[in-house]
Order: C-alpha cells, then sequence, then structure tokens
C-alpha cells in the first residue's frame, strides 16, 4: 500500500504520542510526590497487562493460568469483551481489572472529529492503566507482563508503573507495533519511523523478554541490543486440546446445528438430537454379563460416512490476513468438483463445509463477497459460515477434525518474525494444516510432515483436492496425522531441552518458570539430584 499523507493518520497519530507523552510525565511527578514508598514488591505477584479484550488474548490468558498454578498471585489488566478461559475465572489467585475502553464510535469518526477525539482516547487509556497498576492494586506486583503490540501507550506506561512501583518488567514479543503501523501509512512515514523509536526506547531494557519464534529474538537483539534476559517461548497447545470423543463431538454439533446459517438440505438429511449431518448415534450389539443377564442396548455416537469435509480457519479478519486468496482456492475447488462429477462420477470430491472462526473489522466485506459468488455461481458443493465460540467450544471443534482435514490460512505477518498460536491449537488436536508460506514458518510447520505450505490460490486449490480425494479416507492425511502425533510421543518433559512437541504447561514450566519463581525451581533441582544420588547409591550397594 504506497503512502497516501491526505489521510491524515500521520497527524492523528503522532497527535496520540504526543498526548501519550505528556501525560505519562505528568502521571510520573504527581505520583512521584505522593507515593508511600513503604510499599515494596508484593512476593510471588505479578500484573499482566493487555491493551485488548482479554478473552481473544489466548496466549495471555495461558501466562496468567500458569502463574496462578503456581500460587502467584495474578491481575488482570486488560479491556471487558469476550468470555475469559472458565478455569481463570474459577481460580482464586485470579483477580481481573478491567479498565475503560475508549469509546469505539471515536475511530469511525471523520477525520477531522478523529483529530480533535484522540486526545480524550489517550486520556482515557492512560488513566485507566494507571489507576490500576498504581491505585487499584493494593501492593506493587512483583512482576508486570505486557504483551506487545499494542505499544502505544501500553509499553511508555508500563515503564513508568515499574520505576515508581519497584516492579520487574517482562515484554511479550508477539510483534512489532511500527511494523503494523507501516502496513497502514506506509513505510515511508515519520510517524512510523517515529514509533519505532518509542517502541525501541521502552522496550529495550527489561527484566527479561519473551519472543514467540527464534527469528524474532535475533532480530531484535541485533537491531536494538535488547537488555535483559531473553528466552524463546513458542505457542504450545494447553493440554485440553486434544482429540475429541465421538460423544462430544455429537453434543457440539446438536448444540452448533440451529445456529448453522446455510441452506439446511444441502446437508444430508439428518434429524437432531438422534442425528446431525456429521454424526449418528447407533445401538450397541446386545451384551451380556458373566451370569448372562442382558443388559440394555447403550447408543454409540459416530462419524457419518457421507459426512461433508469440515475445515476451519480462524482469523481476526485484519488487512494483513489475505482472506480473498482462501475465497478463489473455495471457488476453484468448486470448479473442480463439478468437473469431477461429470468425468468421474464414482471418484467424487466430498462436498465442503468450511468455518470461519473469529471476529475483526474485515469479516463482513468478505461474507458479502462470499454470499455473492455462491449464489451468482450457483454453488453446489462448498459452503462458508463465519462463527464465534466460546472458549471451552473452539477445543472440542477442533478436536473433532482429527478424523478430517483441517485448513488454516495464515497471515503474511506484518514483521515477518511472528507466528500464530491458531496453528499450535490444531497441531494439539493431531490436525494437519495447509499454511500461507512467509519468512519463520519452518519453526512451526514442516511440509509434507506436518502439513503443506501454499504460495498462491492455486497451490492451495490442488492440496485441498488431493487431500480431500478419497475421503473420509485418505491415505495423505494419515500420513500427516502419524507424523504430529510420533512428534507428540517424543515430546520432552518440562525438564529436557530438545525436539519434539510439548504442552503449554511443560513449556512454559522449562522456560518460564526459572526466571519468575527461581528458589522453587533450585529446590526441585536439587531434589531431583538428591533424589538421583540416593538412587544410584542404591543401586550400587546392591
Amino acid at each position: 500500500m504506497k503512502y497516501d499523507p491526505s489521510l491524515g493518520w500521520d497527524i492523528a497519530l503522532s497527535i496520540e504520542l504526543f498526548v501519550a507523552a505528556i501525560l505519562v510525565l505528568m502521571a510520573y511527578k504527581i505520583v512521584k510526590t505522593i507515593k508511600n514508598d513503604a510499599f515494596s514488591p508484593e512476593y510471588r505477584s505479578v500484573a499482566i497487562l493487555v491493551l485488548g479484550d482479554i478473552g481473544r488474548s489466548p496466549r495471555m490468558m495461558y501466562h496468567a493460568q500458569s502463574f496462578a498454578g503456581h500460587n502467584v498471585q495474578t491481575y488482570i489488566i486488560a479491556y471487558k469483551g469476550s468470555k475469559p478461559l472458565p478455569s481463570l475465572l474459577s481460580m482464586s489467585h485470579v483477580q481481573f481489572l478491567y479498565i475503560p475502553e475508549p469509546p469505539r464510535f471515536i475511530a469511525k469518526l471523520p477525520r477531522a472529529l478523529f483529530l480533535l477525539a484522540m486526545p480524550a482516547k489517550i486520556a482515557i487509556q492512560v488513566w485507566g492503566i494507571l489507576d490500576a497498576f498504581i491505585f487499584q492494586i493494593p501492593h506493587p506486583p512483583q512482576y508486570i507482563l505486557v504483551q506487545n503490540p499494542p505499544t502505544i501507550p501500553s509499553l511508555a506506561l508500563v515503564w513508568l508503573a515499574a520505576r515508581l512501583r519497584g516492579c520487574k518488567v517482562i515484554i511479550d514479543w508477539h510483534n512489532l507495533g511500527y511494523t503494523i503501523l507501516a502496513m497502514r501509512l506506509g513505510e515511508k512515514s515519520k510517524f512510523v519511523s517515529l514509533a519505532e523509536k518509542f517502541e525501541k526506547t521502552f522496550g529495550r531494557t527489561a527484566y527479561a523478554h519473551l519472543f514467540v519464534t527464534n527469528a524474532m529474538k535475533d532480530h531484535l537483539v541485533k537491531k536494538w541490543d535488547l537488555q535483559g534476559k531473553k528466552v524463546v517461548l513458542h505457542d504450545r497447545p494447553p493440554s485440553y486440546f486434544h482429540q475429541s470423543t465421538p460423544s462430544e463431538i455429537h453434543d457440539l454439533f446438536v448444540r452448533l446445528m440451529p445456529f448453522i446459517d446455510t441452506d439446511l438440505s444441502w446437508f444430508p438429511n439428518y434429524n437432531l438430537p438422534a442425528t446431525t449431518p456429521f454424526t449418528e448415534v447407533l445401538k450397541s450389539p446386545v451384551s451380556f454379563t458373566a451370569d448372562t443377564s442382558l443388559l440394555e442396548r447403550r447408543t454409540m455416537p459416530s462419524l457419518r460416512h457421507e459426512r461433508p469435509a469440515l475445515l476451519i480457519t480462524s482469523t481476526s479478519w485484519t488487512p494483513d490476513e489475505d482472506f480473498s486468496l482462501l475465497i478463489e482456492a473455495l471457488r476453484r475447488y468448486e470448479i473442480k468438483a463439478r468437473h469431477q462429477r461429470s468425468t468421474n462420477p464414482k471418484h467424487l470430491l466430498p462436498k465442503v463445509l468450511m468455518f470461519v472462526t473469529g471476529k475483526g473489522p474485515e469479516r463482513a466485506k468478505y461474507m458479502r463477497e462470499l454470499q455473492h459468488l455462491k449464489n451468482e455461481e450457483q454453488w453446489e458443493w462448498v459452503r462458508c459460515m463465519s462463527l464465534w465460540l466460546e472458549p471451552e467450544d473452539y477445543p472440542r471443534l477442533l478436536g473433532e477434525f482429527f478424523r478430517d482435514f483441517l485448513f488454516s490460512l495464515l497471515q503474511a505477518d506484518s514483521s515477518g518474525l511472528d507466528l500464530p498460536m491458531k496453528i499450535v491449537d490444531m497441531f494439539g488436536c493431531h490436525l494437519p494444516v495447509c499454511a500461507l508460506n512467509f519468512a519463520c514458518l519452518n519453526e512451526l510447520v514442516k511440509d509434507k510432515h506436518n502439513g503443506l505450505i501454499f504460495n498462491n490460490a492455486e497451490e492451495l486449490t490442488n492440496q485441498l483436492e488431493t487431500l480431500l480425494r478419497g475421503f473420509p479416507r485418505s491415505e495423505m492425511l494419515e500420513n500427516l496425522r502419524s507424523n504430529i502425533a510420533s512428534t507428540e510421543a517424543r515430546s520432552p518433559s518440562s525438564r529436557t531441552r530438545g525436539g519434539g512437541w510439548n504442552t503449554w504447561e511443560q513449556n512454559w514450566d522449562e522456560k518460564i518458570k526459572p526466571l519468575v519463581i527461581p528458589e522453587v525451581s533450585q529446590k526441585s533441582d536439587e531434589w531431583l539430584e538428591e533424589f538421583l544420588n540416593r538412587k544410584r547409591q542404591n543401586a550400587t550397594t546392591q
């Protein structure tokens, strides 16, 4: 996208940065004069800052879960929006401190009014964050964990709060804020350059830096000379991402079908709750006990052979995700399926139902485009629908796909250094993926081992055709699933380094726990070493 100065974004964002800086300096001078120095950081406590909807920030929720699971008092500072993980809501060591979200209509105002409203927006953000850090949390937390991006004003406020209250800052680098701005303003924008300096200034020094990829770590260490401990924490799925049982699958689709808005006649015949388009309940054979007394027949849910192939992609519906590529691939699949019916009716391609999960600004635009294509070209083989799932239902839906094929459209990341967490959840359920190629994808997806990598719509369509030929039994799908399962079986324990696929809990305990609870990790290591020494001594004496 070419930079267009007439858009006025430079002016708006310059105002945003200027107001944020002034408010931070004012707050620093005021609070410094009134703060009570008698308070020192509270041992085994952490404040986690997400300048966004906490329910849509899975990695930060997993961090909170891990901290609280080790009896660390955990304060979550974020906007209130989507429902957080149920486990977080029930943990006694977790406290949610919701901050006011600037009115959403500000972003939709005409440019002139938007510029006038910008100071109010920044003031709301600055006050909400500082109020939480300085006044709502009774004692200074030992650690502040902040998600980046968003960068402005989060990093500056965390820097301020840490200096006022003596906390240790941990920055979890998900991406780079200035590169996201560059997608909107153009790389030559003066504000992008200013934003980069802001991010470097307030992000360079911290107690610890966490990275989602090795590539991001190497880039930032080299470019900005980051100071502090540096740890690569690859995303991993929590333990509750697993293959679903047939009963869980059936129960999920019994609840989902009333909300599916596509033409119901497109599906195989079904009759809730006994059957869904994907599952059916069969009675098991009559069984006998040892004394030959007759037991009742039991219902056994199973997957239907004539079900459509289920595909899924999770998206934030943002400009950095080229959703038009997926639309074109589905369109090409429809054409191929029709051609197959007319030329080789004995070996048909299956119908495809694509679920698109997530919320975001581009959703309505692309769903209208899909609906227009479906009606104009009279699609018979492909349906696509958008849905939003509660946190407890998303793992169940992924777990259903372990018998089918799952497709994930990955964003062309703004920095080229990030990896999407959603694909990690899919691997936790043994789901192969088709992934859009970009710079550091090979840290996660191995082509033809745990998924397939494509560069354009034509390649994706060919991959879909290959993977779904012979559905529901596909040799390639089985091989990919087996490779994921075997990698998981070789997964290291939380004390072992090396290859393999482990859970979020194991990964966090290995990489992060020594940083934030070092005495516990040290004592555990000492206990283990003592135990092994005693075992060796006993073996020697025998």
